[in-house]
């Protein structure tokens, strides 16, 4: 399984960075993956819901180290693409 497309919607919020959209293979895609700036520097969130008991279940995630590796590596070449070539492109949410 391939990424053909990854879309970055850059948001300025405290943590919050980035939503991203990957596309699989020209035919699945994934929205709502998060770029979070955590205590330890950037991470890729995968879409989540909130349970009834609070918590939070991934409803969309990568089954493997490898494949979770390689969805990351391609959003942040993506992201640090995308706000070095428009920084000005940050939308207020």
């Amino acid at each position: 399984m391939e990424i053909t497309d990854i879309k970055v919607h850059p948001v300025n919020e405290d943590k919050l960075k980035a939503y991203v959209t990957i596309v699989m293979d020209d035919c699945f895609v994934v929205r709502d993956i998060k770029i979070i700036d955590g205590t330890t520097g950037l991470f890729v969130a995968m879409p989540s819901k909130k349970r009834k008991d609070g918590q939070f279940k991934d409803i969309a995630h990568p089954l493997n180290q490898e494949m979770r590796k390689k969805i990351e590596d391609m959003i942040f070449k993506e992201y640090h693409a995308h706000m070095s070539n428009s920084p000005q492109a940050v939308v207020k949410m």
